[in-house]
């Protein structure tokens, strides 16, 4: 299941592996932008959330039939920990910690046996539309282009994703960058 940049990233691995996909499926578990992700330059991206958030649209990539559920873990977690191709395999951890990334599973979802999904744990202790916004514009200086977080909220906002805090975040990045669209907002911060 795929409710953030696995949608249009899926990475080589997932996407040999696949065999159809089932679009606008709710996630049953709440997501938000509550993750500084250190491979996006700090920038805000979507994780389950046990307080706020919502249920949002995502993507289940059924994989082939030959690919096991363990084989299915092992993609997606070397896939969420920038091991693609690495042959190294996914290891459940019984007291994770705040950077672990975690496979987990849902039963029965969408006419779907098993389902699973990436959950990290929320780090952003000041969950504010400000404090999205500045992440998100800092991170533009601070990664390569299209991994910043403004980057990452145009591809979440054109897959049809909706989180509570979404629409204020957006406002707050056009005005501190004094711009009308998202577009022109990264377009001006790449110029700096």
């Amino acid at each position: 299941m795929a409710y953030g940049s696995l949608i249009d990233d899926l990475g080589c691995e997932i996407k040999a592996a696949i065999s159809s996909k089932l679009k606008g499926v709710r996630t049953p578990f709440k997501v938000e932008f509550a993750r500084k992700s250190s491979t996006r330059g700090d920038a805000p991206t979507l994780v389950p959330v046990k307080q706020g958030g919502a249920n949002v649209n995502s993507v289940i990539f059924v994989m082939e039939d030959e690919i096991s559920i363990d084989k299915a873990r092992d993609i997606l977690w070397r896939r969420e920990t920038g091991q693609i191709c690495k042959n190294k395999t996914y290891k459940p951890s019984s007291n994770p910690g705040p950077n672990t990334v975690c496979i987990k599973e849902i039963k029965d979802l969408a006419g779907i046996a098993t389902t699973i999904y990436t959950s990290i744990k929320p780090n952003i202790k000041e969950l504010t539309p400000n404090q999205l916004a500045r992440l998100s514009i800092e991170s533009v200086r601070k990664t390569e282009k299209g991994r910043d977080g403004i980057s990452y909220l145009i591809h979440v906002k054109s897959n049809g994703i909706e989180t509570p805090l979404m629409k204020e975040y957006e406002k707050e990045i056009l005005r501190q960058t004094e711009t009308e669209t998202l577009e022109a907002a990264l377009g001006k911060l790449q110029l700096n």
